[in-house]
């Protein structure tokens, strides 16, 4: 029997762990009802783990371990993947699986670049700048949100479609030269063919998005999309609900409607980056 393909390590915790238990399984001969039978599981249960739709367990990962005699495979990949989302704050974590699964993300941001495109020495300044963070925890958290960029690096990353407010380019985090660094990073995934960037000029007078920064993730398999709202809470930024959701897609199309083009976004980083050289 074909064992599965390795799992795509770009990919969410649950899907990672789901795609290394059905290689696992694959390797032993069994079908998903066997394993299922094995550690008291049905076929369909043990099938929504292998999709990433279940969440594994502990309690799980030990019990196929066993069962197969895998010594602490899975239970040592449970560990590091939770070890991983735990350098995340607890109430972004619910957005992380539905960022590395969306097909598309609609991005606007107001203040500061996207994580998905900072470079090292930008996220360590504003990681490091947190209240009550100590030294060891803006490292821990600076690599996971390195190892999160991951993501565009896919074989098939996500569409994103980025609109950004020029105070972005303005506002010093870092010093000069991680300015400079940052608007080279900018220019070159500005020019992959699965990301869109634009720049919402002064000039553009916009105001639909001065309440704050936003992110729509478009889901597959006509689920329905989810968006992340940025704000000073640590509640409810995560939503699926659908008047929420409607009214952000709408408010990003509006913002882009107001933004540069490509090409005028690209000479206006340029520029900016110019001025931070010199």
């Amino acid at each position: 029997m074909t064992a599965s393909p390795e799992p795509d390590p770009y990919a969410s915790p649950r899907i990672r762990f789901g795609a290394e238990l059905r290689k696992i399984r694959l390797l032993a001969g069994l079908s998903q009802r066997e394993l299922g039978g094995l550690i008291h599981l049905s076929g369909s249960q043990v099938s929504m783990v292998e999709s990433g739709r279940r969440s594994p367990t502990l309690e799980l990962a030990r019990t196929v371990d066993a069962v197969l005699g895998r010594g602490r495979e899975l239970t040592d990949l449970l560990d590091r993947l939770t070890r991983e989302a735990d350098q995340m704050p607890r109430w972004f974590r619910p957005w992380l699986d539905f960022e590395s699964e969306a097909e598309s993300l609609h991005v606007w941001q107001l203040a500061m670049v996207p994580g998905l495109f900072q470079v090292e020495g930008y996220a360590r300044a504003l990681i490091a700048n947190e209240p009550g963070t100590t030294p060891e925890q803006a490292e821990e958290r600076l690599a996971a949100r390195l190892e999160r960029q991951r993501l565009l690096d896919r074989a098939r990353p996500p569409m994103m479609w980025v609109v950004l407010d020029e105070s972005v380019l303005h506002r010093p985090v870092g010093g000069p030269e991680v300015m400079k660094e940052q608007m080279r990073q900018l220019l070159e995934l500005a020019e992959r063919p699965h990301i869109s960037l634009q720049m919402l000029p002064y000039a553009a007078y916009g105001t639909v998005g001065l309440l704050g920064s936003f992110v729509v993730a478009e889901m597959p398999h006509e689920a329905p999309p989810v968006a992340y709202i940025d704000s000073q809470s640590t509640e409810d930024r995560v939503s699926d609900r659908t008047k929420e959701v409607k009214s952000l897609i709408c408010r990003h199309g509006v913002i882009r409607a107001d933004a540069l083009s490509r090409r005028e976004s690209l000479g206006l980083i340029k520029e900016t980056m110019r001025r931070w050289t010199t």
